[in-house]
């Protein structure tokens, strides 16, 4: 399975604004090139933080994206991912609609009746790993189903995890013209942070859009 990381960042590296709200980073065209890049995609997947904060649909916005999807053979819009070692999930999040199927993945220190609350609302539940979501086993579950190519949206604790397992094949970062500050405002990637064995890039692109850069590298 081909895991592409993508993410759209300040000038000053921040994801959001101290707060965790969302900002428009990314411009139309921006905008643009991550709907195709969802279409192209056999799912999206995002941390529970993301779901939490902004509740996102994760779905295919131009008509004719999913129009080219369906001609294909394949579901109007891709699957959904959700990492939730605990299940934080509410059952009435937008990521549990009937768009497209909705894969979480949790520990088994998930409570059963919240994993049965989640299957209930439709999801398909993929218990991994004690405390927190063991990602290499679950993403192996998650190619078991058919999805080969993954999109990751966020946020920077889940981009950190990923890049900590060496599951991350490519880095797509769209650099937008504005100064967000804080010193707690997210990051393309938190967690932890490395203090050895930093994860090498190769630039494979760098292309203008709207008033940013595009930034595009494989992982080494």
């Amino acid at each position: 399975m081909r895991v592409v990381v993508n993410a759209a960042m300040s000038a000053d590296g921040k994801l959001s604004s101290r707060e965790r709200t969302q900002i428009d980073i990314s411009g139309p065209a921006d905008f643009e090139r991550v709907d195709r890049l969802r279409a192209e995609s056999d799912a999206v997947m995002v941390g529970v933080g993301t779901v939490l904060a902004d509740d996102p649909s994760l779905t295919v916005k131009d008509d004719d994206h999913r129009a080219t999807r369906e001609a294909a053979g394949e579901s109007p819009n891709p699957a959904r991912v959700v990492a939730d070692s605990r299940i934080r999930t509410p059952p009435d999040a937008t990521v549990l609609d009937d768009a497209a199927p909705t894969y979480l993945l949790c520990s088994e220190a998930a409570p059963s009746d919240f994993v049965a609350e989640m299957a209930d609302a439709g999801a398909t539940v993929f218990r991994e790993g004690e405390d927190r979501v063991e990602l290499a086993a679950a993403f192996e579950r998650l190619e078991a189903a058919g999805i080969e190519q993954l999109l990751v949206e966020g946020g920077g604790e889940l981009i950190f995890s990923l890049f900590a397992k060496g599951l991350v094949d490519d880095l797509s970062v769209f650099v937008g013209p504005t100064i967000l500050g804080g010193r707690d405002a997210p990051t393309l990637a938190d967690g932890d942070g490395f203090t050895e064995d930093f994860p090498e890039l190769a630039l494979t692109d760098v292309e203008r859009l709207d008033d940013g850069v595009l930034l595009r590298w494989t992982v080494e």
